[in-house]
C-alpha cells in the first residue's frame, strides 16, 4: 500500500508545480495523442513576436519532458531547419496520472502511444486539423462546438446477427455556423489504405446509419468525411462513395486535407460523392 500512496503524492506534487498552461499542453495531448512542438505553440502560445512565441514553447514542451510527463521522438517533422519546433510529443502514462486520464477506452495507462512513423504521421494529420478548427475559432469563421479524437469518437451497434460492430472515425466534430451546426465523423486517408478497404469502411458507417443508434442519442448522423492528400485520391474514393447504393451516398463527402476546416463549418462543399 506504500507505493501507491508514494505515487499518488509525487502526481499530486507534480500537478502543483505546472501552470495552466502546462496543464493545457497535457490536454491537448490528451486529446489529438501526438503533436508537433510547432503545433502546441499555434494552439498554446500566440502572443509575442515569433521568436518570441518559438522560444516560450520550447521551453514549455523542454520543461514537461524533463518532468517525464510527455515523452518526445527523436523523429523530427520539417528536416533539420525545423528545430525543436518539430518534435512529435505524446502523453506518457505520468503525464495521464496528472491529468488523471486512463489509456484508450479505460485501458492501462502507457507511456507512449504509437512510434511507427506511418502512425505518427496520421496522427499529426489528425492533430493539424483540430489546429485549423482552433485557429478559425478563434478568428470567428465558424464556432467549434465539439472535437473528439479516437477513441472517444468511435461508436458501436449491434450487428445483423447481434455482434458488437465498431466504427472507427479519427475524429468527431461540431462546427457552428450561421446558426446552425454541422457534425462529421472525419476520416483522415493517407492513400495506405486499398480501395476495397476504403468500401468495407463506407459500408460499416452505412450499416450504423441504419441501425438509428447516432440518430437516436444525438438526433442527426453526421456527415462522414473522408479528407485526402491529392485530388487523385480525392476521385478515388468518390468513385467508391458512387459504387454505394444511392440513397446513402449522402451519408459521405471527400475533401482534400487543406479544405478540411472550411468543408466542416459548411462553407464548401468537398467532392461529389
Amino acid at each position: 500500500m506504500v507505493k501507491p500512496r508514494l505515487q499518488t503524492a509525487r502526481v499530486a506534487r507534480l500537478r502543483s508545480r505546472l501552470s495552466p498552461r502546462d496543464l493545457a499542453a497535457l490536454t491537448v495531448l490528451q486529446r489529438v495523442r501526438l503533436a508537433s512542438g510547432r503545433q502546441l505553440q499555434r494552439l498554446l502560445v500566440t502572443d509575442g513576436s515569433p521568436r518570441a512565441r518559438t522560444r516560450r514553447a520550447q521551453l514549455m514542451m523542454t520543461r514537461l519532458t524533463e518532468l517525464g510527463l510527455v515523452t518526445r521522438f527523436s523523429r523530427i517533422i520539417g528536416g533539420v531547419r525545423a528545430g525543436s519546433s518539430g518534435y512529435i510529443y505524446g502523453l506518457s502514462g505520468l503525464g495521464q496520472a496528472v491529468l488523471d486520464t486512463d489509456g484508450p477506452l479505460g485501458g492501462r495507462r502507457r507511456r507512449v502511444w504509437g512510434s511507427k512513423p506511418y502512425f505518427q504521421d496520421h496522427m499529426l494529420a489528425v492533430a493539424e486539423l483540430y489546429v485549423q478548427l482552433v485557429e478559425r475559432h478563434r478568428v470567428g469563421q465558424g464556432e467549434l462546438l465539439a472535437y473528439d479524437a479516437e477513441p472517444a469518437a468511435w461508436r458501436h451497434f449491434t450487428g445483423k446477427h447481434n455482434e458488437l460492430v465498431m466504427v472507427r472515425p479519427d475524429a468527431y466534430v461540431r462546427v457552428g455556423r450561421a446558426a446552425l451546426e454541422h457534425s462529421s465523423f472525419i476520416e483522415v486517408d493517407l492513400s495506405t489504405e486499398t480501395l476495397p478497404t476504403i468500401q468495407k469502411k463506407c459500408l460499416r458507417y452505412v450499416d450504423y446509419w441504419r441501425s438509428g443508434v447516432e440518430q437516436q442519442w444525438r438526433g442527426v448522423f453526421p456527415k462522414v468525411v473522408w479528407l485526402v492528400e491529392t485530388a487523385r485520391r480525392r476521385e478515388q474514393i468518390a468513385g467508391v462513395v458512387k459504387k454505394l447504393a444511392t440513397d446513402t451516398q449522402a451519408l459521405f463527402d471527400v475533401g482534400l486535407l487543406g479544405d478540411g476546416p472550411r468543408l466542416l463549418g459548411g462553407a464548401e462543399q468537398g467532392a461529389a460523392a
